[in-house]
């Protein structure tokens, strides 16, 4: 990932009037200072991982560098208050789109209906107020009208599901709890004196909590399948990290930094966790594109918004002087909700994938990309099984050099022809 800055800040960078910071490990973060004064002059813009605009399925881009106005009390609840808006709008889109994938088998290829690429126009239209979100609902039938009468159908025969309307009214419960703690902590904000700001705030974060212990309610995710688990999960890291925000309106670095930490740990268990439990190739459809944008783009964002506040904690008090008078007027978080409705890159991708590997493979891809640890075993396998075969090239340090494909294609390359072995010899 990297940041982009406003033109005249990037020129004046390139000319060496302006650096951008680093922290001291060689971490760049998101602004840049005068290159003579030593002053905070802007901070970044946009960012791009992987080639495209950073645009994360459940993170608020807001919050990326709301952590460097911690020390501008204003200015740090604005990008607050914009990034709550952010995750009120995206957790009433994934969890209405719980309303399709129901409870149990979902029907073969109705996942298409609310994939990755559906899923983010449905939340740029309820972002833009043309789709409204009620009870932590959208009408599906309006918002998927087009996309046919079997479609409607199976909306229709998800809203009859007595055990699906049972898990709806603990969702509709969680929501009604969440957004009524956005709003008191909303109005938090606006009060004067500290001591009442900061618990109106403690009271918002244990209503969050409480919203939290539903959405992440065992009961919710017992029986359902691997996509429907992954959409209650995301609601759940959604609320994390409004739970996160109000440890850093109240000036509290360390506890924001070992939030993030925690939910970037929670996020790639819980990722592994729902791969396990893929049972389809419908499921792994709808799963390898969203896992892939979670992984490149939402643990992107948090993981700067950790950067920028674990930085922070580092400075001495004449440099939170400095950023606590910084003037970041001129730098406003670019929009870029227009690459929504363009196929996302992750689907291009899969489909390509889906061409050279299988299933398990593309599971073990995965499970790879989301913990990298777990390649060591699949490397250290080849590496033995292609001494014996005689392959002098698949040796443990190439191993580690090779994109999760190969490993994963070569690992089942030589598992089925060691199991075909094996039968040939007992026959």
């Amino acid at each position: 990932m990297y940041f982009q800055f406003a033109p005249a800040i990037q020129a004046a960078i390139e000319a060496g009037k302006y650096v951008q910071v680093f922290t001291s490990a060689g971490v760049p973060i998101g602004m840049v200072r005068d290159a003579t004064t030593g002053q905070f002059v802007a901070h970044a813009i946009g960012t791009v991982a992987q080639n495209s605009p950073l645009l994360p399925l459940v993170s608020p881009l807001q919050l990326i560098t709301s952590g460097a106005q911690m020390y501008q009390t204003h200015r740090g609840f604005q990008a607050v208050q914009a990034g709550l808006q952010s995750i009120q709008t995206s957790l009433g889109v994934l969890q209405a789109t719980t309303a399709f994938i129901g409870v149990g088998t979902v029907a073969v290829g109705a996942l298409a209906a609310v994939n990755l690429h559906q899923t983010m126009k449905l939340r740029k239209e309820v972002g833009q107020l043309r789709l409204e979100v009620k009870e932590g609902f959208i009408d599906l039938k309006q918002a998927l009208k087009d996309q046919g009468a079997e479609i409607q159908e199976l909306i229709e025969q998800v809203a009859q599901d007595v055990e699906f309307r049972n898990h709806r009214t603990i969702l509709i419960r969680a929501y009604g709890l969440f957004t009524q703690a956005l709003q008191r902590l909303r109005s938090a904000m606006q009060i004067q004196d500290a001591n009442r700001r900061n618990a109106e705030i403690d009271g918002a974060r244990g209503m969050l909590f409480q919203a939290l212990a539903d959405y992440d309610n065992g009961e919710l995710l017992e029986a359902t399948c691997s996509a429907g688990q992954l959409r209650r999960l995301e609601c759940t890291w959604a609320i994390e990290q409004a739970i996160v925000s109000t440890y850093q309106v109240q000036n509290e670095p360390s506890a924001v930094s070992d939030r993030l930490l925690h939910l970037q740990d929670k996020i790639s268990q819980d990722s592994l966790n729902v791969i396990d439990n893929c049972e389809t190739e419908d499921e792994l459809d709808f799963l390898f594109p969203e896992i892939t944008r979670i992984h490149d783009h939402d643990l992107a964002v948090l993981e700067s918004w950790q950067n920028h506040v674990d930085w922070m904690r580092s400075l001495p008090p004449s440099e939170l002087k400095l950023l606590q008078n910084a003037d970041f007027s001129n730098s406003d978080i670019v929009n870029t909700d227009t690459t929504a409705l363009a196929v996302p890159p992750e689907e291009l991708m899969y489909e390509n994938l889906k061409q050279k590997s299988h299933f398990v493979s593309l599971c073990n891809q995965l499970q790879f990309m989301m913990k990298p640890e777990l390649r060591r075993e699949p490397e250290s396998y080849i590496s033995q099984q292609a001494a014996i075969a005689g392959y002098k090239t698949l040796v443990t340090s190439n191993l580690q050099k090779a994109s999760n494909l190969a490993v994963a294609n070569l690992y089942w390359y030589f598992k089925v022809r060691d199991a075909a072995e094996d039968e040939a010899v007992t026959a």
